[in-house]
């Protein structure tokens, strides 16, 4: 395989890379283990790592054992889930969409660009999933009668298959599943991008994914598309919305049944906020399915440990922190509370959508009604970039709205813990530095055409601001 001259590593080259691939599990299971039901590190602790003496509960968490890190039943819940999602990818119907033209970095003699095709079927499957989940048998008693002329049947509605609250109780070992499961499907999209495709041709690798450093390639991924099923299975657009996305919402609502047990019947108003909004996040996402299509991470990322890992460990196991956390340790936060919190959500829900689905009508018709009287400016490139509308206010906007509904998300939790809070700060720091990385791109996309697209929309995440 050919590499190229110049190699552009992101993310501190190989070393940040090592970091990072072994440094993301063990933030998950440190996050656990510094707030869980026996412990929670608090603002107003100091005394951030007491002594065993003190009989605080911490460090009864450094005793856990390989019993507690691995469990029969966490595993089987957690293949069963990706078999699950694998297969209504596989039988659910969805419209056929072609996704944005691709380079051509396969060195094969096939024609220079490409645009894939995608089977847009995320919104059913959402659906189908909480189906299956939590109402897939039905329950039928049968009344009355010595004979069975006489008996009536009467349908009690369906059940469960599974006590959903058992998420909550193996939680630490579906996180060691999930762990497992990135790092093997990772070493085989690795392995497997050497290999040729159906046709006899090289893969279509990404460009910043085949540095010829393995540790690198293996992180940031060398492929760009990987797909299975004679090319019918996209591994990275499933990846990115189904197993895990949905599967974060399910431990949301494992979370909420745990606390109604623990409270004899009831949940609280921070919790029903949380699963609401999480989960019309989440719909959100599939619903709008075609969207990602013009995504970063589908169009330029490859496909390795850094978008398998997020997908399937990160996304799930990071963005329930807060429904974890209100099992045992909800702050019962006042109504006024709570409705300033869902305003700050519905704010920031409003620039998300708006944004993107403004940017989303002007790619696919910029003559519509509602987008035609949007300024733009014509690159050398053919391509055009609003400089009017959301666009025109800040170049990241989409991000700022991003940014205010996972902070309100952590406002639920309440300012007893920093740990809720986690996600706020790292989603943070994922936005500058996606952001940084897109100007960075764009600059060399564009030229000179993206600093007068700078200068003309000065302002990346706050208008006026920032």
């Amino acid at each position: 395989t050919t590499h190229p001259q110049q190699v552009e590593y992101e993310f501190g080259g190989p070393i940040g890379a090592t970091f990072v691939i072994i440094g993301l599990p063990f933030v998950i299971y440190a996050l656990f283990v510094l707030c869980n039901n026996d412990y929670c590190l608090s603002f107003f602790n100091y005394n951030v790592w007491p002594s065993c003496s003190n009989n605080d509960g911490l460090c009864e968490q450094f005793n856990f054992g390989v019993q507690s890190l691995f469990s029969i039943e966490a595993t089987t819940m957690f293949v069963s889930w990706i078999l699950l999602s694998v297969a209504l990818e596989i039988v659910l119907p969805g419209e056929v969409v072609e996704g944005n033209v691709l380079p051509n970095n396969s060195e094969s003699n096939s024609k220079s660009s490409i645009r894939l095709k995608y089977k847009m079927s995320g919104h059913l499957q959402f659906w189908i999933s909480l189906l299956i989940m939590f109402h897939s048998l039905p329950k039928i008693s049968i009344i009355g009668g010595d004979t069975i002329y006489s008996q009536v049947i009467s349908f009690k509605g369906f059940h469960p298959i599974y006590p959903i609250e058992r998420l909550y109780d193996q939680y630490l070992p579906l996180i060691t599943a999930s762990v497992i499961f990135s790092f093997l499907l990772s070493t085989y999209l690795y392995i497997s991008s050497f290999a040729l495709d159906l046709n006899g041709q090289k893969r279509l690798l990404a460009k910043g994914g085949n540095t010829g450093n393995a540790v690198y390639d293996f992180f940031i991924g060398r492929e760009l598309n990987p797909r299975i099923l004679w090319g019918s299975f996209d591994l990275k657009e499933f990846c990115e919305l189904k197993p895990g996305l949905i599967g974060w919402f399910m431990l949301n609502i494992g979370m909420a049944a745990k606390q109604y047990s623990k409270r004899g019947g009831s949940i609280s108003l921070s919790m029903v906020s949380v699963v609401l909004l999480q989960g019309i996040y989440v719909w959100d996402a599939l619903y709008n399915e075609k969207a990602i299509l013009t995504t970063m991470d589908i169009t330029t990322d490859g496909f390795g440990f850094m978008l398998c890992f997020g997908d399937l460990a990160w996304v799930p196991f990071i963005y329930s922190l807060q429904a974890r956390y209100l099992v045992d340790h909800d702050p019962e936060l006042s109504v006024v509370a709570i409705v300033a919190i869902l305003a700050v959500q519905c704010l920031g829900y409003y620039i998300f959508r708006s944004a993107n689905s403004q940017k989303d009508a002007f790619r696919r018709d910029p003559s519509s009604s509602e987008v035609a009287h949007l300024t733009y400016l014509q690159t050398s490139r053919g391509t055009r970039l609003l400089t009017s509308g959301w666009w025109g206010m800040a170049r990241k906007i989409n991000y700022t709205g991003d940014w205010l509904i996972t902070l309100s998300w952590c406002l639920l939790c309440g300012f007893h813990s920093p740990i809720p809070y986690f996600q706020a700060i790292y989603f943070l720091v994922l936005l500058i530095h996606r952001a940084i990385r897109d100007d960075g791109m764009c600059h060399e996309k564009y030229g000179d055409d993206w600093l007068e697209y700078k200068r003309r929309v000065p302002y990346l995440f706050i208008p006026y601001v920032i």
